[in-house]
């Protein structure tokens, strides 16, 4: 398994994203528990995300998150995968 950071481009509509945010977050607590995702919160500025996920590609780890409701209800515009190789430090359950 590797680490990918996932990073989320959400729609500029904030209620939309408010609407949707605790089925979001409860999706990834979900996948949280079962050790796919590691971390994840929002970004500063434009409005998005930073998710680190373990999984054994950058398709897997988009597929991981295919389920995320914000990804089926329009509110992500934009999603990328990039593999992570932590050199200092170490996250949990990694």
């Amino acid at each position: 398994m590797a680490t990918f950071a996932v990073q989320y481009t959400y729609t500029d509509d904030a209620d939309r994203v408010a609407t949707f945010r605790p089925e979001h977050r409860a999706h990834l607590a979900e996948l949280h528990a079962e050790g796919t995702l590691l971390l994840s919160g929002p970004l500063g500025g434009d409005p998005g995300a930073l998710l680190i996920v373990t999984a054994e590609s950058e398709e897997a780890a988009l597929a991981a998150l295919d389920g995320d409701p914000f990804k089926r209800e329009g509110v992500i515009t934009d999603r990328t995968a990039r593999e992570w190789a932590v050199v200092i430090g170490h996250i949990p359950g990694s």
